[in-house]
């Protein structure tokens, strides 16, 4: 197994896709693709005023509140508060959806998946984890809060740094407050 570091302070701010905001891209499969043509994508995005969300077709979304009070969604005209930090909410991209800020700014910890293509899981954990990798998997783990530790790979991951590890079969411990992310295909 393979460890691919990315840190936090290499990212570039990006606008959305519908101008009311900026979002940092940890990584993304394939590799540098569009916005219409990925397989999954992983980011965080600044979130410092209410309105609607980009429409992403055939793309399911996990949206972690990391920094801030949270947000109170319209999805499909369905309300959902997400008002728990580190608590994922998932919700269909490309349904209809718009954004109330709570109580100022957040940041959020984004996964979106393409449906057809992706099958994902993701999961917040709190001290110590053993991280399997299937075969023929991605797992990628974000470090949220503080530094995450990825014991056998002898890693520290300050606050947003991530690590990628690849397809092939393996596990290793980490210790810390971090994102886990399975990606493998549906």
């Amino acid at each position: 197994m393979t460890v691919r570091v990315l840190r936090a302070a290499d990212r570039t701010a990006v606008p959305w896709k519908n101008g009311g905001g900026v979002t940092r891209e940890i990584t993304a499969s394939p590799e540098g693709a569009p916005m219409d043509a990925f397989d999954w994508r992983i980011s965080l995005a600044d979130v410092g005023a209410d309105g609607p969300f980009s429409a992403f077709p055939d793309v399911d979304r996990t949206l972690t509140v990391v920094e801030g009070a949270g947000m109170d969604l319209t999805v499909g005209g369905k309300r959902t508060l997400a008002d728990e930090r580190y608590r994922p909410y998932d919700f269909p991209g490309d349904a209809e959806t718009d954004g109330r800020l709570l109580a100022g700014p957040v940041v959020n910890f984004n996964v979106m998946r393409r449906r057809s293509r992706t099958a994902c899981l993701t999961s917040v954990v709190r001290g110590g984890l053993l991280v399997v990798v299937p075969s023929g998997s991605t797992v990628v783990i974000v470090a949220l809060d503080g530094t995450t530790v990825l014991k056998e790979a002898r890693v520290t991951l300050a606050q947003y740094d991530a690590a990628v590890l690849d397809a092939s079969p393996g596990s290793l411990h980490t210790e810390g407050h971090a994102a886990v992310v399975t990606l493998s295909e549906p």
